[in-house]
């Protein structure tokens, strides 16, 4: 049975979606999704993916599917790594593929690394499962891929991280030719990342770590996380977070071995207009495969 979707729904959203990334709750895992300059950083093989469900409970609500791979090589000096993102709404769906690299550079106390990503953006819209109830020549299905490059830079030590990124230095539109019509659409604005964390020793057990993300994309408001994050025998963590005071979250972590699966759950707040909740999973797989790789812990 085809769903039907109110038009309104789809092209006021689909317009939102298309001008900023898709919402992360566990950047605080792996921040490379946002910032290349992450690549390499943990001096192992990392390996994840994530998948992120929002507003459950509404047909054709948005999903995020990510997977992301990087590598510390040339004694950890440089990190080169791969990104995938499906980002979908309704039947509007943007997928992402980069490859990053990053060179570090070992301070007194801390490491500074610079890094870049390379690769094209698609933004495809699929009205087969839609049925219009009042056709219009302006919608119809259209597939572009743009160009995509990237930069950040990072700072590290083992109390603190602090990166400033944008993974979408070019500003993307197309223009769809219909006739004697045209539309502008645009596929992706700029957005810009500011990251950072820091860890409080409770005792040698128990450490606390609060982080913050700021979002700033062209057109909109400034989007903040702020989130606090509780870490047991280096092993366990539990937290909670805020975005901008009208979505709020709980974060659990486990790392198992050389694996690390974590979940996060979103609720609304009193001021938000969508009454749905949201979840999201994530799998990472960290190996010491070189002889210059980190050998102790396990990479997280």
């Amino acid at each position: 049975m085809k769903k039907i979707l109110p038009i309104l729904f789809i092209v006021v959203l689909s317009n939102v979606r298309a001008q900023q990334d898709p919402l992360y709750s566990q950047y605080y895992n792996n921040p490379m999704l946002i910032n290349p300059a992450f690549a390499g950083s943990n001096e192992r093989l990392y390996a994840g993916m994530a998948y992120r469900s929002q507003w459950n409970g509404i047909e054709g609500a948005p999903t995020t599917l990510n997977f992301n791979s990087h590598l510390a090589v040339a004694n950890n000096k440089v990190g080169v790594g791969m990104v995938v993102v499906q980002d979908k709404l309704g039947d509007i769906k943007n997928t992402q593929y980069g490859a990053t690299a990053s060179y570090r550079i070992k301070l007194q106390n801390s490491t500074f690394s610079f890094g870049m990503q390379a690769g094209a953006i698609q933004y495809a819209t699929n009205l087969d499962g839609v049925t219009v109830r009042n056709p219009d020549p302006l919608f119809v299905p259209f597939t572009v891929t743009k160009f995509n490059t990237g930069v950040g830079v990072l700072l590290t030590s083992e109390r603190y991280t602090v990166g400033i990124s944008v993974p979408q230095l070019i500003s993307n539109s197309t223009t769809l030719n219909l006739g004697s019509q045209s539309a502008q659409v645009q596929v992706y604005s700029q957005n810009f990342y500011l990251f950072a964390s820091y860890q409080f020793y409770v005792n040698e057990r128990i450490q606390f770590k609060p982080s913050t993300l700021i979002r700033a994309t062209k057109g909109t408001p400034f989007s903040a996380d702020l989130n606090a994050n509780f870490v047991f025998n280096k092993l366990y963590t539990a937290g909670v977070f805020t975005r901008k005071f009208n979505t709020y979250g709980v974060l659990v972590q486990a790392v198992m071995s050389n694996f690390r699966l974590g979940y996060v759950f979103e609720v609304p707040g009193k001021g938000s207009a969508l009454h749905f909740t949201t979840h999201e999973l994530s799998l990472a797989l960290s190996l010491d495969v070189l002889s210059s790789h980190n050998h102790s812990g396990t990479g997280f």
